[in-house]
């Protein structure tokens, strides 16, 4: 692999930076467990012996963090420790980073399982507080370090979120268009439907929201009004719009009410995508300047848009071995074994279901790489069926992203590259 520098802020925890968060570990004085909430938190405060020093609702207040945070210092020095460090955990987050305290989160997997060993089936959130903060103080291993957000970072996870939201409106817009379509004009839809992700169509649907509007202005209109965003299919769609119209000849009941429903819906379903496109652009700009963008990119199936989503589930957390990250994504196989009846591997139902249906979707892009493609089909002579081909494919894949982010160097192509070997 062509070699290149790994600059800061690239999200990688180095061994030295985990050692000092562990030498730090020794001499804190206060464990502060938070289970986080919208309206307030509850803490729990214990001090090295275990002894209770808080044990109160908070609420999700920036001077009333401070406050209790200032006056628990008093006893030392003090671990933060949450359940939850993003969305209605980042204000408690960011105020303990603020008071310059010790931040820590216990994952939630270490949390339920944490908490099955403690008396009790009540789930309070006193309770869970009090787990954290005990978890805290005897279990430093379960935890997990949170460093001073990457602004780059963060801005992605809220903007890759929102572009989740506008993708789930879309389609649920899109379907509703074309299921108007299917109940007052078969043939309509068939010609439209699979073209709705095009402006033409959204604009011709306002313009002409009906099969009867659509015949009284004609191929001709139709063609004019197509061609002015598809100068290349839009006299060609415009026929066969005509000729999808001359299949039926009855007027289906709940057509006039459709006429006032489509326009609204194609103009819905092109001002979200418009929003998309926008919000596309400054995910690029923010891609484009973090220091792993030339990373990330070097690999084939990676775009803007995977780039983007591998930085917000990966950056930041720390990974001992590439199979480490494959379980976090949900692609290491599990083994069950139990005695002669029950053995094999079987795919994970756990990991991070983002991150997994990123590295799926990239293993899928990058089929137009030769090598890729080479194992992909190597995997179908195998026996494997196409989506398992995939996975394995995406699981491969995932080992050299590893080396390639642990090393900060760019993707070499060479069909010698010992992670495609097997």
């Amino acid at each position: 692999m062509d070699a290149e520098t790994h600059r800061p802020g690239s999200g990688h925890v180095s061994r030295t930076e985990k050692q000092v968060t562990i030498e730090r570990y020794e001499q804190v004085d206060v464990f502060i467990g938070v289970d986080v909430g919208k309206g307030e938190h509850h803490a729990v405060a214990l001090d090295r012996s275990g002894a209770v020093l808080y044990d109160k609702a908070l609420p999700n207040d920036e001077a009333r963090l401070r406050t209790v945070i200032g006056s628990l210092k008093r006893h030392g020095l003090v671990l933060f420790v949450v359940d939850q460090p993003a969305t209605i955990g980042a204000l408690p987050i960011a105020v303990a980073q603020a008071e310059a305290v010790l931040v820590g989160y216990l994952p939630g997997l270490a949390m339920r399982r944490i908490a099955d060993l403690h008396a009790g089936e009540a789930k309070t959130d006193a309770r869970d507080a009090a787990i954290i903060a005990q978890a805290a103080r005897t279990l430093p291993h379960a935890l997990r370090s949170i460093q001073l957000a990457d602004e780059q970072v963060a801005e992605l996870s809220m903007l890759c979120g929102f572009d989740d939201d506008l993708v789930g409106q879309a389609t649920a817009t899109s379907n509703r268009i074309r299921g108007l379509l299917t109940q007052i004009h078969p043939a309509l839809e068939r010609v439209l439907g699979p073209h709705l992700d095009h402006p033409a169509v959204l604009d011709l649907l306002q313009r002409y929201p009906s099969p009867a509007t659509m015949k009284a202005a004609g191929a001709t209109r139709l063609g004019n009004r197509l061609v002015k965003l598809a100068p290349r299919m839009g006299r060609h769609l415009a026929e066969q719009i005509i000729a999808a119209l001359s299949e039926q000849t009855v007027v289906v009941v709940g057509t006039n009410a459709a006429a006032l429903v489509l326009p609204r819906l194609a103009e819905q379903l092109a001002g979200l995508r418009r929003q998309r496109a926008e919000i596309a652009v400054e995910v690029e700009r923010l891609v484009e300047a973090h220091p792993l963008q030339p990373v990330l990119t070097s690999m084939p199936g990676v775009g803007v848009r995977t780039a983007a989503r591998l930085l917000t589930e990966i950056s930041g957390k720390d990974f001992a071995t590439a199979g480490h990250l494959a379980a976090y994504a949900g692609l290491a196989p599990v083994t069950r074994r139990s005695g002669s009846s029950i053995r094999g591997e079987h795919p994970s139902r756990r990991g991070n279901k983002i991150l997994k249906r990123t590295l799926f979707l990239s293993a899928f892009a990058a089929l137009r790489d030769p090598i890729s493609r080479a194992y992909y089909d190597r995997k179908i002579a195998q026996g494997k069926r196409h989506n398992q081909a995939l996975i394995a494919l995406a699981r491969r894949r995932c080992d050299v992203l590893y080396a390639m982010l642990r090393d900060g160097t760019l993707y070499e192509s060479r069909a010698t590259t010992p992670a495609f070997a097997a």
